[in-house]
């Protein structure tokens, strides 16, 4: 009977590639949580300056100015901020649209799928750790580096020296114990560690100011000549390169929207936090850059020590201990914010059902996850005792750029995406308008069916994600779809075709003529008519605390740019990817699709039990009635549930 078992695996098939692709729906009750929204729009935005802020400023300038840019290393940090903030308010839009833990995890969870969002999560678990554990390291190298090497040299008369590829030279014990310190500081409660991380990044901010006042009272503009090798000594292709790794300052924003669950007025602090950080943070990167580079020549520029070397220089010794005081202070907040974000990303896949369902158990009295915050802080910090983070740091940048490309080429898909029916009509109840309904409605941006919406307005909510009449000579090529879809799969082929013109650009050394652009022009052609496609679709009116404006031109750039940065990385960090995404995929189709809450056929609903245990946003109780009718409504009729994939006539038919 090979007809039947092609009839059934195709069954399984279906079933299996629907599972991974069920999306998560954002209806509900979004604000109730068993977390404490505690949090300020001035915490928020310090979480995220100083998860930014660390010893990249200290370190990182200087190496950029002395090795790849010179002078101009201003310049890089505007391109790198620049790409940086287009990944970002995407990020601020989806923080408007769903107020909840998981940052990158559940906006790729909402808008693309199930699969894609556990590979996001997976991979942003690892950025939070390698995160945490590097900075631990950092921190732990500094305080070696003030006593002489007093802690290694000693570390390694007791262990001896470690030779194994992917080891540390010795196990870093008060990296162990750093990480170990901070995560306690995190266990007291999320507003308590709120104050002590606005306390330090605030001192981290006036060490800055400090720098950058005594930079430009000691300036040199001579430092910029000619006789100095200019302003760019190393042309506009040193900017280019010093960009790529001044991006890698900015990585930390999205600590913004890990503390979505935890807002007082997420909708109002998360955009808000989130521009007025990546401001602070490229306007912070850029006057110590020009200060740096005005106060020494920078062929002069110590790399592992540019500031304190500089204001050496300038006999402006007392300044070094404000330097270093900044520079711990700056790793601490680097570190909280990693350890922040990490146990909420954990909680949010776990309430999920995708990872272990301990791990978004909440504490009632401190309001925190736990047991989740224990396995990261314990995790990062053997990492951070025995790992070569040379070798990681890089690794945990991929997770990052999939991360960003995904989140922007989600908002392009849910801004063409027809609003989901009210939960009553979803219910079978007639929805009644009445006026409390329509302010509702006008407050939320949800067209209404009255005077709070003009007619224009409602014809747009009505044609979301079709054609406008304008471009109707595209219907054969586009029309005759679901609403969204056709912007979906340009979405997709987009992204595609973006990869692939990166991958050949970068992979081709030498143009042989003619033919060897021809991939470029049919490449390019095809990015140009995605974006035609997408723009001739209408949009969604829905008004919202903030949108990315120029959708989809500015989340298509984001697309690109961090593609083009992924496509450079090396062979061997993609290598170790692969080998972290395989013990992933084998977590998520060993556990997470079969205890998805997705698949109990109960969705559209926020449920949370009085005894503190976390169920999942959007997901309901299986013993409330309603529950019971939106199961009903998933599965169909009863009937229809038994029926046999295939009849008892049709095996008839095939008996000889």
């Amino acid at each position: 009977m090979p007809g039947a078992r092609h009839k059934i695996l195709g069954h399984v098939l279906s079933g299996f590639c629907h599972k991974m692709n069920r999306r998560k729906p954002i209806y509900g009750d979004s604000l109730d949580t068993p977390l404490n929204r505690c949090l300020t729009t001035f915490d928020i935005t310090l979480l995220g300056v100083g998860h930014m802020v660390g010893a990249g400023i200290y370190v990182l300038t200087g190496a950029v100015a002395r090795n790849m840019a010179g002078p101009a290393t201003a310049l890089s940090f505007l391109l790198a901020g620049i790409t940086s903030t287009l990944a970002a308010l995407c990020y601020a839009e989806f923080g408007t649209r769903i107020p909840r833990a998981g940052s990158a995890y559940a906006y790729t969870y909402v808008s693309i799928g199930e699969f894609w969002a556990f590979i996001i999560g997976w991979n942003i678990v690892l950025e939070y750790m390698i995160g945490a554990a590097s900075v631990a390291r950092a921190w732990s190298g500094y305080l070696d580096a003030m006593l002489d090497g007093a802690i290694s040299n000693a570390t390694i008369a007791v262990t001896g020296d470690l030779h194994e590829t992917l080891l540390s030279r010795y196990p870093d014990v008060l990296a162990f114990l750093i990480c170990i310190v901070a995560s306690l500081i995190l266990a007291v409660g999320v507003k308590t560690s709120a104050y002590i991380n606005n306390g330090l990044t605030i001192l981290n901010l006036i060490v800055i100011s400090l720098v950058i006042f005594l930079g430009f009272y000691y300036a040199d503009l001579s430092n910029w000549s000619e006789k100095n090798g200019g302003f760019m000594p190393f042309g506009f292709s040193g900017v280019l390169a010093g960009a790529a790794t001044c991006f890698y300052a900015f990585v930390g924003f999205d600590s913004i929207s890990a503390s979505s669950e935890e807002a007082k007025d997420p909708s109002r602090s998360i955009p808000i936090a989130t521009i007025l950080s990546m401001a602070m943070v490229a306007f912070g990167y850029i006057l110590v850059a020009i200060a740096l580079t005005l106060m020494v020549p920078y062929t002069s520029i110590n790399p592992d020590a540019a500031l304190p070397a500089a204001l050496g220089a300038v006999h402006a010794d007392w300044a070094k201990y404000a330097v270093a005081v900044g520079a711990v202070c700056g790793m601490t907040t680097t570190l909280l914010g990693s350890l922040f974000s990490l146990p909420r990303c954990l909680y949010a896949m776990s309430a999920d059902g995708l990872l272990f369902g301990f791990l978004s158990d909440v504490n009632n009295k401190s309001q925190i996850p736990i047991s989740n915050l224990i396995i990261s802080g314990l995790s990062s910090a053997f990492i951070a005792l025995l790992f070569d983070l040379e070798k990681l740091v890089e690794f945990m940048s991929i997770g990052t750029l999939l991360a960003y490309t995904i989140v922007s080429a989600a908002v392009i898909i849910l801004r063409y995406r027809p609003t989901p029916p009210p939960e009553d009509k979803i219910f079978g109840s007639p929805h009644l308008d009445s006026p409390i309904d329509r302010e509702d409605s006008s407050a939320t941006g949800t067209p209404g069916t009255d005077g709070g919406s003009s007619s224009s307005e409602m014809f747009e909510a009505l044609t979301v994600g079709r054609l406008r009449a304008q471009y109707a000579w595209l219907e054969p090529l586009a029309g005759g779809r679901a609403p969204g879809s056709a912007v979906t799969s340009c979405v997709y082929i987009f992204t595609a075709a973006a990869a692939a013109l990166c991958a050949h650009n970068h992979f081709l050394a030498e143009p042989a003529g003619l033919w060897a652009l021809l991939p470029d022009f049919v490449l390019s052609f095809i990015i140009i008519a995605c974006l035609v496609i997408i723009w001739a679709h209408q949009q969604s009116p829905a008004r919202l605390p903030f949108r990315v404006p120029w959708v989809p031109l500015l989340p298509a750039a984001s697309v690109m740019l961090n593609v083009e940065l992924m496509i450079n990385l090396n062979a061997l960090t993609w290598a170790r990817f692969t080998i972290w995404m395989t013990f992933g995929l084998l977590l998520y189709f060993l556990y997470g699709i079969h205890h998805t809450k997705l698949g109990e056929g109960v969705t559209g609903l926020l449920s949370r039990s009085g005894s503190g245990t976390a169920h999942s946003w959007g997901s309901v109780d299986k013993t409330s009635s309603l529950a019971r009718r939106v199961g009903r409504l998933g599965r169909g009729s009863k009937s229809d549930d038994r029926k046999p994939i295939i009849c008892d006539d049709e095996l008839a038919r095939r008996e000889p």
